[in-house]
């Protein structure tokens, strides 16, 4: 088991950040709307996750390059300015939501502090913890704060479960030919198969080669990261399950159908959970924030940082990298803007989701075409199995950016 521990890093956290509040609004609204009905996702989504983010920690580790500094070196310039003129605005206004939904559950438990007052504190806490904490010390508190998501496991059980129908419900798949439940379905797609964790997760094997100063590639590395990255998917789909049996058992149980925000789902809970759920989950959600914001601003700083050749790198400080680190500050201070200039937590992810939804299947299919291409990947690239599964995922993909299009703008 300790042996284990220590191979779990940079797919762990990718795989947890993926459970940002943003998401967790977007989990608590399928269980709340739809019961269980949705939770056979949490099978569906994790091969197809874990497929992508390997083929992404796989160019990271052979190439030492993120996935950015790929598509500028061996792709046409359009492609990669499409690539950061959509990641950019996605990004910022997802992580806007996310301080917004720390700042709202924060101000539930102590509704004394105004939640502005609390977003404000929170972008502080983190914009000196990625600036001032070395890369070893940031992957380390990034690794323990997956911890926080294990209250998600702990939730369901404070209520009555019917285990036969939670079975029932994950091994059958529920499928409703209408608006609101397709709807439903892209949220979650896009909700767990985001462009900015493809970065991450490249960038950050990157990191941990440089930090390990490991000078060639290896079957066994092969084989310790396509753990770790799979362990990581492993941990955000079981505790998206979770998060979709609480809400699907106790709000949609007491006629709760409608849950636009994470503090809504987290006010819902106590009446009818308990405080024990209430409390557990909203900070749960506030631990979350902490976790994914790092990893959201991050990687739109290594996009823009590849992308214009600037010195880049959680491992080096601020003066040896202050274009990078600038890029961090200015994401985090405008996400924090949005707040204060009408534009709703919900209008945000709406937007993002979609920005996410219409990049995902060009990325996707970059990644596919990087990972195959042996003049890049040398000896390392995909078996056939990891094929079948990225033109899975590629397809759900288009079909689900084609349905959030239809529905946003026509249906």
């Amino acid at each position: 088991m300790k042996k284990w521990l220590k191979l779990l890093g940079p797919g762990l956290v990718t795989g947890a950040s993926d459970d940002d509040p943003s998401g967790i609004a977007t989990y608590s609204q399928a269980g709340a709307q739809y019961g269980l009905n949705t939770l056979w996702t949490a099978l569906i989504t994790f091969p197809l996750m874990a497929s992508i983010q390997e083929m992404c920690a796989r160019i990271g580790i052979v190439t030492t390059r993120g996935l950015t500094g790929i598509l500028k070196k061996h792709y046409p310039a359009p492609i990669l300015w499409l690539m950061v003129v959509f990641s950019l605005p996605a990004i910022i206004l997802n992580i806007g939501a996310d301080i917004a939904g720390m700042g709202a559950v924060a101000n539930l438990i102590i509704p004394a502090v105004p939640a502005l007052w609390f977003s404000v504190i929170f972008t502080v806490l983190l914009l000196g913890a990625i600036i001032w904490l070395p890369y070893a010390k940031v992957a380390s508190v990034l690794k323990w704060l997956c911890a926080v998501l294990l209250v998600y496991l702990i939730v369901p059980f404070l209520s009555h479960l019917d285990w036969a129908k939670v079975a029932r419900d994950t091994l059958v798949p529920h499928i409703e030919w209408n608006k609101a439940y397709i709807n439903v379905l892209v949220a979650i797609l896009g909700t767990t198969i985001s462009p900015y964790l493809f970065f991450w997760q490249a960038n950050m094997e990157v990191e941990n080669a440089k930090q390990s100063k490991r000078l060639m590639v290896d079957r066994k590395q092969i084989k310790e990261m396509g753990f770790d990255v799979d362990m990581g998917m492993l941990f955000s789909n079981v505790v998206m399950f979770f998060i979709i049996l609480t809400t699907g058992t106790v709000l949609f149980n007491a006629g709760i159908h409608q849950i636009d925000t994470v503090e809504q789902a987290a006010k819902a809970l106590e009446p009818l959970a308990g405080d024990a759920a209430y409390y557990l989950f909203a900070l749960g959600i506030i631990g979350t924030g902490f976790l994914a914001i790092p990893v959201l601003s991050g990687s739109l700083s290594y996009i823009l940082s590849e992308t214009f050749g600037w010195e880049e790198g959680l491992d080096k400080r601020f003066h040896e990298a202050p274009a990078f680190y600038g890029v961090i500050i200015v994401s985090l201070l405008v996400g924090l803007a949005i707040n204060y200039v009408g534009i709703s937590p919900i209008q945000a992810l709406i937007w993002s989701a979609i920005l996410y939804g219409v990049t995902s299947p060009v990325i996707i299919a970059i990644v596919l075409h990087i990972s195959n291409n042996k003049a890049v990947m040398g000896e390392f690239t995909n078996g056939l199995w990891s094929n079948i599964l990225g033109a899975l995922t590629f397809v759900l993909m288009t079909a689900a950016a084609g349905f959030m299009l239809y529905f946003q703008f026509a249906g």
